[in-house]
């Protein structure tokens, strides 16, 4: 690509101005601004249409990143992150209204906002600008200004070191390597999940997940671990930790309500994403392949075999294959949870409070009343101790109203005003008596193919229509595939990237993955393209994706209601 002059962008703005909007498309191309090259990528067409796309590089030498660079990929992960948040605080500080780039939470994610090259001695940043215009007409001297002078300021500040707080990015570097230390731990010593003790895990509300501040009517109290099920581990820069561990097994968080079950399964399966330094919960982790599954009524279910929880229904309708347009709570979770276990699950986390009582329980007096043959759904608490011990997955479930569950129990953690305490014992002690569900869990069925080609087919001259909205929903050819019960996908730079892989899949590109693809196919393209899974599976280089997991492509695969299912 021949790379321009900074006066060469000038003239080229003075040139247009006054004239018609589209006349910005001229601007396409690379301009050489001081140490950056500015690309303007994508000129977008009208003033009221999405924003222009401009990419930024500058050498690692000359940002003064060389030395913090390295190839450690999470010290490298770290280091993209704190460069992108400190580019999105200095267009806050400018007030640049005309500069956007995508937005952070509290979780640490492998995005495509900045992205660090050591082999090419580069670091890349994709903003969006919106070039000014009035009514339909270039305001060339305007558009001047914002990209010859404020967007350098912005990235001045945002990219190179001697802006920066050099403590603050090591500190955010070492908390990404001390989080993926901790996921290592957790498989070296056959945990599921570890929190530390002194991690705040309430969050101020639904809509703000920051750390909940300390108040007179709402205490923050620090976690902190039982004796029993305290253990210490040693992190690269944290050092010495002490924390509770919670081994492979099935357990249950129980106690009262607002005392902090739900809120520490939260942290648990957020605990699958480091977070950044002063969220409270730096040090929860829990592996990697960890699922929250809940009920979901309405939802579709292609060919999925459910039978493990729900025999054959009335009528004799068979549940090895069992499909729906409108599922019921324990159908749906039902499914869930098989689609999770056939996407690699290791541990499931579940909530009595988002799930099908009848899914989950059946007491004494109901089994008396039924006669055999009644009732198709065997509850969760007649498999979960064979999940484990037959297929090796874990569960951790928060109990509030059923001691039944006492007796499948490993151990029992109660949650008394947000302070863990191990009261297996006395579980054990006043555990109903009955049977613990000793029947095999059944071994996994033939894999099925996920086929889109229902969709493909539908694809118009101009490509598929697919479109994210907000976390938790996905537009594909007028229809809406319902994201809202996948809990962990926590940004809507995730749910964009899983609009592009299915655009890719209607396209029948094949670059990621094939409508066809079985989920351990998935879970192969994903690992073979590791960090350049973002931008392999996109037609071209975004500034607003984050990355997800096999398991939610395969989710979102499962949730459409065309798919197709070959085994």
């Amino acid at each position: 690509m021949r790379i321009l002059t900074g006066d060469d962008l000038r003239r080229t703005l003075a040139r247009i101005d006054g004239r018609g909007y589209k006349a910005y498309k001229d601007l396409r191309g690379a301009y050489e601004l001081g140490p950056y090259v500015i690309e303007v990528a994508h000129v977008q067409g009208d003033p009221y249409a999405p924003p222009s796309r401009v990419h930024a590089r500058i050498g690692l030498p000359e940002a003064g990143l060389l030395e913090v660079a390295g190839d450690d990929a999470p010290r490298l992960r770290g280091l993209e992150d704190f460069l992108g948040r400190a580019l999105a605080q200095e267009i806050r500080r400018a007030g640049a209204r005309d500069i956007q780039i995508d937005r952070y939470g509290q979780e640490i994610l492998l995005r495509t906002i900045v992205r660090v090259r050591p082999r090419a001695g580069e670091v890349e940043a994709r903003l969006f600008v919106h070039l000014p215009a009035a009514g339909r007409r270039v305001l060339g001297r305007q558009a001047s200004r914002i990209l010859t002078e404020e967007l350098p300021r912005i990235l001045r500040g945002g990219l190179e070191m001697p802006s920066l707080d050099r403590r603050a990015l090591e500190r955010h570097q070492d908390t990404v390597e001390d989080h993926a230390a901790l996921t290592r731990v957790l498989a070296d010593q056959g945990w599921v999940a570890f929190v530390a003790n002194g991690s705040i895990l309430p969050r101020r509300a639904g809509h703000d997940d920051r750390p909940l501040e300390d108040d007179r009517d709402s205490p923050v109290v620090p976690f902190r671990a039982p004796e029993s099920m305290e253990r210490e581990i040693t992190l690269p820069h944290a050092g010495a930790i002490r924390g509770m561990a919670i081994p492979k097994g099935v357990t249950l968080l129980v106690g009262g309500g607002f005392h902090g079950k739900s809120t520490l399964l939260e942290a648990l399966s957020r605990g699958i994403y480091p977070h950044v330094p002063g969220d409270g919960r730096e040090r929860v982790a829990a592996d990697p392949l960890t699922v929250k599954v809940r009920a979901e009524d309405g939802r579709a279910v292609t060919a999925t075999d459910i039978s493990a929880f729900i025999g054959d229904l009335p009528y004799g309708r068979s549940t090895r294959s069992f499909s729906t347009q409108n599922a019921s709570g324990s159908t749906s979770q039902a499914a869930n949870i098989m689609e999770a276990l056939e996407a690699g699950a290791q541990v499931l986390l579940l909530d009595e409070d988002t799930s099908a009582t009848n899914f989950m329980i059946r007491d004494e007096p109901m089994r008396r009343l039924l006669r055999p043959g009644q009732e198709p759904i065997v509850p969760f608490l007649d498999r979960v101790r064979n999940l484990h011990r037959d297929r090796g997955v874990s569960t951790v479930l928060v109990v509030g109203g059923s001691g039944e569950y006492f007796r499948v129990a490993d151990r029992v953690v109660q949650m008394d005003r947000y302070v863990p305490v191990d009261v297996t014992a006395r579980a054990k002690e006043i555990s109903p008596q009955g049977p613990a569900g000793e029947e095999p869990f059944p071994p996994p069925g033939p894999c099925r193919r996920l086929d889109v080609g229902r969709y493909q087919r539908s694809v118009g001259p101009k490509g598929p229509r697919v479109k994210a909205q907000g976390t938790a929903r996905i537009l594909v050819q007028r229809e809406e595939v319902d994201l809202g019960a996948c809990e962990q996908i926590v940004s809507s730079s995730q749910t964009r990237a899983l609009a592009e892989v299915l655009e890719r899949l209607l396209e029948g590109e094949g670059r990621v993955l094939a409508s066809g693809c079985t989920p351990a196919d998935i879970a192969r393209a994903w690992e073979e393209l590791g960090e350049e899974v973002l931008d392999r599976m996109t037609r071209f280089p975004r500034g607003d994706l984050a990355a997800v997991r096999p398991i939610e492509v395969i989710a979102m695969l499962n949730r459409l209601r065309g798919l197709s299912v070959n085994r």
